[in-house]
């Protein structure tokens, strides 16, 4: 019988970034990129893209509760998008590139309202939170070519551009926290 594992669902902008930075983390055991917080069953990319099925670019980490805490996932979640534009990260721009909690439970809802509330009072951005918060109804996996993109694509220029100096910055920062 396998450790119990929690998971986590998170919107942050591109799924690709996400997931390429929560694969690094110890105590993570699985990324999966997709789609959440919308009203259209069973969307696909395209769908998502156009803004009309209320989804979010998301991704759903399992991690081991013993080898990281979901409030250090959310700690981590929080320094590597800009959680104060609403609906954008960067040059990504509608609803499906918010930033989003997607709390699973009493206790991860208990638990992201208490991060949120200290990553505002240590006043690490400039401007208020804008990250969207609500219970996670369904969660649906994206297409297979988009399940771990960036470490199948990492020499693309969105790759390049994008991901890689978030992936940096990560590195940098939470340098004792990744995976050996």
């Amino acid at each position: 019988m396998g450790k119990p594992l929690s998971v986590a669902t998170l919107a942050g902008g591109c799924f690709w970034c996400l997931e390429a930075v929560f694969d690094e983390l110890r105590g993570v055991e699985s990324v999966v990129s997709g789609y959440t917080g919308g009203h259209v069953p069973n969307p696909d990319y395209h769908a998502v893209c156009d803004g009309e099925t209320g989804h979010a670019e998301a991704v759903q980490v399992q991690f081991d509760p013993s080898g990281i805490a979901y409030a250090d996932l959310l700690r981590v979640f929080f320094t590597i998008h800009d959680p104060t534009t609403l609906n954008r990260q960067g040059a990504d721009v509608g609803t499906q590139y918010r930033s989003a909690i997607f709390y699973a439970d009493a206790e991860q809802k208990r638990i992201a309202e208490q991060v949120m509330a200290e990553i505002a009072a240590a006043g690490l951005w400039s401007a208020p939170l804008v990250t969207e918060f609500k219970p996670l109804e369904v969660f649906y996996p994206a297409e297979d070519y988009h399940q771990e993109y960036f470490a199948r694509n990492r020499w693309q220029p969105y790759c390049q551009m994008v991901i890689a100096p978030k992936l940096a910055k990560f590195r940098k920062e939470y340098v004792e926290r990744l995976k050996k």
